[in-house]
């Protein structure tokens, strides 16, 4: 039977406090349809100057195979029901899971800040450019703070957390490109959906895509990455400084914490194709082989996507 949660209620009790830029908001803007993520819920206040006791995300239709993140000092309970269509996760059928996930028993101040993280996967029929909310409540000793609409407007007082989706491994041009989702395991990571998007006529650049989850102990750092079909590569970064997005190369490489996923995509971590020897074209494949510092080299095959689901052009760059 599904658990379902009264919002309403919760809403018609609601102290907010703080301005429009104190809501509470997702950690990641973005995530690849049919990929594992991580999605930490930012937390800026408590109610009305009271502190946060307990924390409460709602799981999304779309959103499966959820693991919470325990914190200290909280207790940590799920709460699960069916999903609205079965999942394939790893060659087994899933009908249902994690929908709710609630951490208690904190202390939370009003002038202190924290996060609470959960990772699962974006269902493979999820539309590129569809907001995913991700509703949540804090409650305190007498009252809620509460993020539960999910209407997508500016201008309400409690609007819930959200993400956009974004085309990934699961949606590559439409029968244009392998969708294999299997991992790729090297060591503790696995390395799944990868993809580079295909590039326009003497463009010298592009980007390729992917997850990779570390399931180890230590932590892992990405530090180089080659291919045939490019004269060199580097490890990116884009995000945004003030209103501008900018890109920088990781000099000291990407770093896979332990037993988290960290999901290379369009608008955030890449690797860069530079020099390109010709374009990459779209339902072809290539060839491209990893360097981490601990668990050592992997070569993937990378289908190549076409230009459609939105990401970033890499046209721009080509004097990296």
């Amino acid at each position: 039977m599904i658990i379902k949660t009264n919002l309403t209620a919760l809403a018609a009790v609601i102290a907010l406090t703080g301005g429009a830029n104190a809501h509470a908001t997702l950690e990641q803007d973005t995530a690849l349809i049919g990929a594992t993520t991580k999605i930490t819920l930012r937390v800026p206040h408590g109610c009305n100057g009271e502190a946060t006791n307990a924390v409460r995300i709602e799981i999304p239709d779309g959103f499966y195979a959820v693991k919470p993140m325990p914190k200290a000092g909280w207790t940590l309970t799920t709460q699960t029901g069916p999903y609205a269509e079965p999942y394939d996760n790893h060659g087994r059928e899933m009908t249902e899971g994690v929908r709710a996930v609630i951490w208690s028993g904190g202390d939370l101040a009003d002038d202190h800040y924290d996060e609470f993280t959960i990772r699962g996967s974006v269902g493979p029929k999820m539309s590129a450019g569809q907001a995913m909310f991700f509703p949540a409540v804090q409650t305190c000793a007498n009252g809620t703070a509460d993020w539960t609409d999910t209407s997508g407007s500016r201008d309400v007082p409690n609007p819930a957390p959200s993400l956009e989706l974004i085309a990934g491994a699961a949606d590559l041009g439409h029968g244009h490109a392998s969708t294999d989702m299997t991992a790729t395991t090297l060591g503790d990571l696995e390395i799944a959906a990868p993809f580079a998007r295909a590039t326009l006529p003497n463009q010298p650049v592009a980007g390729g895509f992917m997850t990779i989850t570390n399931t180890g102990q230590a932590d892992d750092v990405l530090i180089g990455a080659a291919s045939s079909v490019a004269g060199r590569m580097e490890i990116h970064e884009m995000a945004m400084d003030g209103d501008v997005m900018r890109m920088r190369a990781l000099d000291d490489g990407l770093r896979i914490p332990s037993g988290e996923t960290v999901t290379l995509q369009p608008g955030g971590f890449h690797i860069m194709f530079m020099d390109l020897a010709g374009p990459l074209v779209a339902g072809d494949s290539i060839s491209v082989t990893l360097t981490f510092e601990n668990a050592g080299e992997v070569t993937l095959t990378m289908p190549v996507a076409d230009l459609q689901g939105g990401g970033a052009d890499h046209s721009g760059h080509g004097g990296h």
